[in-house]
């Protein structure tokens, strides 16, 4: 799996912070952009994302609304929020009820994004392992359920 690309939604509603997210990263990452969280939404029912990032500030749904709906459909990705603005209410907010992994400063810092990106998928890595673990854990406890009704009935 060394050699996947980790597959990164951005989600913005300035075009010129979509075009230049995609110019700084796609090298490294597989990168999806969307203009909006509703564009994001549908991108998502398509194509397997690990990472969203999302600006807080836009038009039709702010970020942290779209994370919402985002943990409601599909609750894996790891969730980063930006916010260019003193809009520490809605952080402090998202970061509370579990929506977002980090939040970053617009503009963003190619650096810091990266390791944060780097980071997030480490924490999205331990999350499927663990999914994986549990479902490995409810098959055995059906499996001993079946036998123990096995020997009850015998």
């Amino acid at each position: 799996m060394a050699d996947k690309k980790i597959t990164v939604l951005y989600v913005d509603d300035e075009e010129n912070n979509l075009f230049s997210f995609k110019a700084t990263f796609r090298i490294k990452y597989n990168i999806l952009t969307a203009i909006s969280g509703d564009a994001a939404l549908k991108l998502m029912e398509e194509k397997p994302v690990e990472i969203i990032i999302t600006d807080q500030r836009m038009p039709a749904m702010t970020g942290v609304e779209f994370l919402e709906k985002v943990i409601e459909k599909f609750p894996d990705p790891i969730r980063i929020l930006l916010t260019g603005y003193a809009d520490m209410g809605a952080v402090v907010d998202a970061v509370n009820k579990g929506k977002i992994f980090h939040y970053l400063t617009k503009p963003w810092n190619e650096e810091e994004l990266d390791m944060t990106i780097d980071r997030a998928y480490d924490a999205y890595l331990v999350k499927m392992k663990l999914k994986e673990e549990n479902e490995k854990l409810g098959t055995s406890n059906d499996q001993l359920e079946f036998l123990l009704r096995q020997k009850l009935l015998s």
